[in-house]
């Protein structure tokens, strides 16, 4: 019985660290509480083909662009289509380099990049 226990321990601790390498999570701290959002492999798969079958226009960003950084004003951001899912809803997003970048709009700091 020891050991029927043991293996669905071991193969629900599995499953979890599966999961957790096939999506990736955006923190997004508020106003003393944080917000976390996953962006699941079939979400990535939405971006993208959206950004391809509306013929998104990729946008240059002079300055480099990663997690944390702050985006110029004179950098357009983009309101996040409903098909993309609730959860982005309240972030925008940009098309630049070959990625998309989702931005909090209201710091324009870049919280993921969907590469």
């Amino acid at each position: 019985m020891k050991r029927v226990y043991l293996a669905a321990i071991l193969a629900t601790t599995m499953a979890g660290t599966a999961f957790a390498q096939s999506a990736t999570t955006v923190v997004r701290p508020g106003a003393g509480e944080s917000a976390t959002i996953t962006i699941a492999p079939t979400q990535r798969t939405q971006i993208r083909s959206y950004i391809t079958e509306h013929k998104v226009r990729p946008v240059v960003v002079k300055e480099k662009v990663s997690v944390g950084t702050v985006l110029p004003s004179d950098v357009e951001l983009l309101a996040i289509p409903e098909d993309w899912g609730p959860s982005l809803h309240s972030y925008r997003y940009v098309y630049s380099g070959d990625n998309v970048i989702l931005v909090d709009p209201t710091s324009r700091r870049v919280v993921q990049i969907v590469d």
